[in-house]
């Protein structure tokens, strides 16, 4: 018989900085096959990307902050990490 995976460990969120990094990346890799298709500029792709990545950030970062939240609760502590 396997052991039950051990929890894993405690950790304060990501900066904002990382969010919006992951999210503009997220944000141009999606839209840039069709875009590039549809004879959209790069540049435009590029920097529709990066302003969807600055209003995506807060809502991933939300995201995160609940999940680490829950994540704590369920190993017994009673303060999530984080600034929320």
């Amino acid at each position: 018989m396997s052991e039950a995976p051990r929890p894993l460990p405690a950790r304060p969120p990501r900066s904002q900085l990382v969010h919006w990094a992951v999210d503009t990346a997220i944000a141009f890799l999606v839209m840039v096959l069709p875009a590039l298709f549809l004879g959209v500029s790069i540049w435009i792709v590029v920097i529709v990307a990066v302003v969807l990545g600055w209003f995506l950030m807060p809502v991933t970062r939300r995201a995160e902050l609940r999940g680490l939240a829950a994540r704590e609760a369920e190993r017994g502590h009673k303060d999530p990490p984080g600034d929320a």
